[in-house]
């Protein structure tokens, strides 16, 4: 009897598997001594997402490297995140993210743009599903500290839904009017 559950649950996670897409971003390789020589393993990160707004990253270590990729997936698809998106292509306000040393600043752009981000930074961009950004890296290096860096700054991000919801006001008086900005600017020209 307690096979039965185990196999429903295998089946469920062969369902799933199509829907997220991985990216491997590090693999290292890891010594042991021990009285005899080495032992070596293999520690992976990777970056899971579904491209349409959750993004999750997680790390494994084992002796080989396929079970090493394959823990960390498992771990990433436990922790991921959902992030609102503009328009299901770009971020809604640029945010910074700290971790450690690490410290990353994100920019929303306009369409067309495209991803200008580094390396391990750029992996958790395309697994969300972002289209348009522009984002530095300042600090660290290590990918596993850039990535929490950039998962802390996804964290930040706020939709002007959830604004709107949590300061107990409509959208509309949140974001700012697009007939009244060009007509402001105007009137500061002409006093000048």
């Amino acid at each position: 009897m307690a096979r039965e559950p185990q196999q429903r649950g295998n089946r469920r996670d062969r369902d799933e598997a199509p829907e997220f897409a991985d990216r491997l971003v590090a693999i290292n390789r890891v010594s042991k001594t021990v009285k005899g020589g080495k032992r070596f393993g293999f520690a992976a990160l990777v970056v899971v997402g579904d491209q349409k707004g959750r993004v999750g990253f997680g790390k494994g270590k084992a002796k080989e490297v396929p079970e090493a990729i394959r823990k960390a997936t498992e771990q990433a698809k436990r922790q991921m995140i959902r992030v609102p998106l503009r328009e299901g292509r770009t971020l809604h306000h640029d945010i910074e993210g700290r971790h450690g040393a690490g410290k990353v600043v994100m920019r929303t752009a306009p369409t067309g743009t495209g991803i200008i981000a580094g390396g391990p930074m750029r992996a958790v961009f395309e697994m969300l599903g972002v289209q348009d950004v522009v984002a530095k890296s300042i600090g660290s290096q290590n990918p596993y500290n850039m990535i929490r860096a950039t998962m802390d700054g996804l964290k930040k991000e706020a939709s002007p839904r959830s604004v709107a919801q949590r300061r107990g006001k409509k959208v509309a008086d949140i974001l700012p009017k697009r007939d009244e900005a060009p007509k402001a600017e105007e009137a500061a020209t002409e006093e000048a």
